[in-house]
């Protein structure tokens, strides 16, 4: 009970507030409040405070939490069957908006915390390990247009990760995610060795859309093996039991989807990408063999 009284003064123009309030021992009970008097304002004589309210016993906490210095409410759940912790997440933050006033704020805890901070790292982390990849590229090959051709594997690769999830029923969670990072490498790897056999039948002077043609011929077995090789790697995870058999499911089945995907397609878009993009480039030792010609004419 904190029983006060707010009178206003004006000073030189100017209010102030003057706050009356009892002592905590003339305020600790409910016989306390019938001893306050409040004075009427026709008759201006003192009435008991009881004859004006009722008193009513409720319940209320008895400890009040808060959180980043603001009173919160702290909400545990388990999740029903069929449903993802994503979409109760994302049910929860509707019903906020919808249901509480705008000033509330929502805040996170457990797996739900570790879930929110994954989720918004993976974006990060993608883009690093592409930027990564494309430059490391771009040193081996002496070029910008050929990693562009060589990480036109990666949004395939993605594509069949998420595909391979939604077929199975999983969910996009932190194990996936690492799956998906992992197939930036794993996917970029088919595209380097149809491309880096392409410059080099055009070093050994082929023309261009023939060393197109024989690069891709060639190098189809091998990408075909090194890919079969590293989806085979993953049937094991797919079919792992006990106990975190789960994440290892997700990260199987991202690595074998998004590989059999991207093998699938990389073997004609590849080449594709490259007879659009890389004709008026040049193979990384295209200078060199120039120089070769140059000096063996002048020998002769």
């Amino acid at each position: 009970m904190s029983e006060r009284q707010v009178t206003t003064y004006v000073v030189d123009g100017e209010e102030y507030d003057v706050i009356l309030q009892a002592k905590p021992e003339q305020r600790a009970t409910y016989a306390d409040l019938s001893n306050i008097f409040v004075r009427a304002e026709r008759s201006g004589e003192l009435i008991p405070l009881s004859n004006l309210m009722s008193l009513e016993d409720m319940a209320g906490p008895s400890q009040l939490q808060r959180h980043n210095r603001m009173r919160a409410v702290t909400i545990s759940a388990n999740l029903a069957p069929g449903y993802t912790l994503g979409e109760a997440l994302d049910y929860l933050e509707n019903l906020i908006r919808t249901e509480l006033p705008p000033t509330a704020q929502i805040d996170y805890r457990g797996e739900s915390l570790e879930y929110k901070e994954a989720s918004g790292a993976l974006y990060f982390t993608f883009g690093i390990a592409l930027f990564v990849v494309f430059l490391v590229l771009a040193a081996q090959f002496e070029s910008f247009i050929h990693p562009l051709v060589i990480m036109v594997t990666v949004p395939l690769a993605v594509a069949g990760g998420l595909l391979g999830l939604a077929v199975s029923g999983m969910t996009l969670n932190i194990y996936s995610q690492i799956g998906l990072i992992m197939l930036v490498g794993i996917a970029a790897k088919n595209g380097v060795l149809i491309v880096e056999f392409i410059n080099q039948m055009r070093d050994q002077g082929l023309e261009f859309n023939d060393a197109i043609v024989e690069g891709a011929r060639i190098r189809l077995r091998p990408v075909i093996m090194t890919a079969f090789a590293a989806i085979m790697g993953a049937v094991p995870l797919i079919l792992a039991e006990g106990p975190g058999a789960a994440s290892r499911s997700a990260l199987g089945v991202v690595v074998f989807s998004g590989l059999s995907f991207a093998t699938l397609f990389t073997l004609f878009i590849v080449p594709s990408v490259y007879n659009l993009m890389a004709r008026r480039t040049g193979s990384p030792n295209a200078i060199a063999r120039r120089l070769q010609t140059l000096r063996t004419e002048t020998a002769q």
